[in-house]
């Protein structure tokens, strides 16, 4: 008899794959316990993870262009050249609402040279209006090997990976971030130009604005969740300072009104056209923010802390927003945590399992070595990847 979680809330009952990297066709049928993907490097369990992290905003787990997830076919002749084709993901989904049907894929029609790729998105077999539609429905929390570096690359990345947290309580964060990226870049290309005129800018520069604080403070309130959720988390993972910097969060953090730090920064906006036009992009806004983090018992920036540490508080921070999100749905969010078991000592990997099982969360977990998930026999599900198919592992087997 398959595992299962008492009382499970929202997970995956079936996934369906058409030309997705390695897989051509595949699908999967699980329960709602936590699910061990076990398998040779390079055989496809992190291009499943990747299927699963596009049944929610933005470009995937990999952060990849759509048109790069295409499967590539075989050459079938000399001179042949490899075939393309649009890849989608479909999957059923039970909530405590009941059953839903969530499809997202590369739009046919774009993607080429010339036209700006655009992803289709389906909530129950009607063609959603945006991609937080997925976002209400599924939460995703996700970590993978690249992102361990996270507290010593840019700025960027950790503003990107903050904004995904985000995106589990507030599906619509998504659509003002696109918003503020479009006025931002668009701004940047008629200062470059020399083209439009002040009225053009000030309609660019008041969606920056809006969109912009209301990013900020959409950021704020997470990051102060967050501090107050790991300051209570007991265990062997490490508890982590958070703090978000930037110009708009400070003006905020001083007590002004949302609507006055809006026509601030319209008029630092404003001010800075012909410094920003000789600069590229602009000097002050949201894009410039960055997410700060430190081992508390150490009093250590994280990205002085080693590897090891820093992985550590990664998981820290993944488990206390998904135990937020647990708390404010009702139900915890999926997880997909991708040759995350390997790196842990035995405590630490304990006490992982034991948060995923405590919460009942169906967790999606990759390696290469089915004895780094022992402690899970018995109480979730495993399955093989092996020549681009999906196997149930068969008891006692290696």
């Amino acid at each position: 008899m398959s595992p299962q979680h008492a009382e499970a809330g929202v997970w995956l009952q079936r996934l369906l794959l058409h030309r997705f990297r390695s897989y051509e066709q595949a699908e999967i049928e699980t329960t709602a316990a936590p699910v061990v993907l076990t398998g040779a490097n390079g055989a496809g369990k992190t291009n499943l993870l990747e299927a699963i992290s596009f049944l929610s905003p933005g470009r995937g787990l990999r952060a990849a262009k759509l048109s790069e997830v295409d499967r590539v076919a075989p050459e079938t002749g000399p001179g042949a050249s490899p075939e393309r084709g649009p890849w989608a993901v479909a999957a059923r989904v039970i909530t405590p609402a009941g059953l839903r049907e969530l499809g997202s894929g590369r739009d046919p029609g774009n993607g080429g040279a010339t036209t700006r790729e655009r992803r289709l998105v389906k909530v129950d077999g009607a063609p959603a209006r945006g991609q937080q539609a997925l976002a209400e429905v599924l939460s995703l929390v996700w970590l993978t090997p690249q992102m361990d570096g996270l507290f010593r690359e840019g700025a960027g990345a950790r503003r990107r990976f903050l904004d995904r947290l985000v995106y589990g309580f507030d599906p619509e964060h998504s659509a003002r971030s696109n918003a503020y990226e479009h006025a931002l870049r668009e701004r940047a290309r008629l200062l470059k130009t020399g083209q439009g005129d002040g009225a053009w800018f000030e309609a660019l520069e008041d969606s920056m604005a809006r969109h912009g604080v209301a990013i900020a403070v959409a950021r704020l309130e997470m990051v102060e969740r967050l501090q107050r959720a790991c300051e209570a988390a007991e265990g062997p993972f490490p508890k982590v300072g958070l703090a978000l910097e930037g110009s708009v969060e400070g003006w905020l953090g001083e007590g002004h009104p949302a609507l006055t730090v809006e026509d601030r920064l319209r008029a630092r906006l404003a001010e800075s056209r012909r410094l920003d036009a000789e600069a590229g992009g602009a000097a002050v806004g949201l894009h410039r923010s960055d997410l700060a983090a430190r081992h508390a018992a150490k009093g250590v920036a994280a990205a002085l802390c080693s590897t090891g540490e820093q992985k550590a508080m990664l998981i820290a921070i993944l488990l206390a927003h998904a135990r937020l999100l647990t708390l404010e749905r009702g139900t915890a969010p999926l997880l997909l945590l991708d040759e995350v078991a390997a790196h842990l000592d035995g405590a630490r990997r304990a006490a992982l399992y034991g948060e995923i099982l405590a919460m009942r969360a169906q967790a999606w977990l990759t390696g290469t070595d089915v004895a780094d998930f022992a402690g899970l026999e018995g109480r979730a599900q495993f399955f093989t990847i092996q020549d681009g198919g999906i196997a149930p592992r068969q008891a006692g087997a290696p």
